[in-house]
């Protein structure tokens, strides 16, 4: 079966299980994630660690996710944060459940450039109904110091 026909959101840790021992596991796992999330993927960010409710992602500095001041573009940085904490969270969630973003913020603290980590946490409710549940990222410069803070808020629910 081809990553193309895999729903890798729905299935993200057990695939992230399958891949993460394997030679080139991680790369596969970002590559399919690009695919199935087009516009997050455009990003070009890799996994480097999954958990349920933890998250580890990279992004290397590039031209094309830059702004005009030669650093990474706010936009992208908001992405990087919500994919980040997006993975954490569905990484943990059941099987029968979905998320879906309700809003979102972000706060900047310095000029970004370089190779970032964005990092999240978190441990979910029980899901009976519709629920909210706020899920942060923090990405960190080569340096370790906080370049932006993103809160995500996420309608889970059963699937539908």
């Amino acid at each position: 079966m081809g990553l193309q026909n895999y729903n890798i959101v729905a299935n993200a840790y057990t695939l992230w299980c399958k891949l993460e021992n394997l030679p080139g596991g991680h790369w596969l796992f970002s590559r399919g994630l690009r695919w199935n999330i087009p516009y997050s993927g455009s990003l070009g960010a890799d996994i480097q660690a999954l958990e349920p409710g933890y998250a580890r992602v990279r992004l290397r500095d590039r031209r094309r996710i830059r702004n005009h001041l030669r650093s990474i573009h706010a936009i992208a940085l908001a992405n990087l944060g919500e994919l980040c904490s997006g993975i954490a969270m569905m990484a943990a969630l059941p099987e029968d459940k979905r998320g879906i973003v309700t809003s979102l913020t972000i706060d900047y603290f310095k000029k970004a450039r370089g190779t970032l980590i964005a990092e999240s946490r978190s441990t979910l409710p029980e899901i009976q109904g519709p629920t909210d549940f706020q899920v942060q990222a923090q990405i960190r410069d080569q340096s370790g110091d906080t370049v932006a803070q993103i809160k995500v808020q996420w309608r889970l629910d059963n699937r539908a």
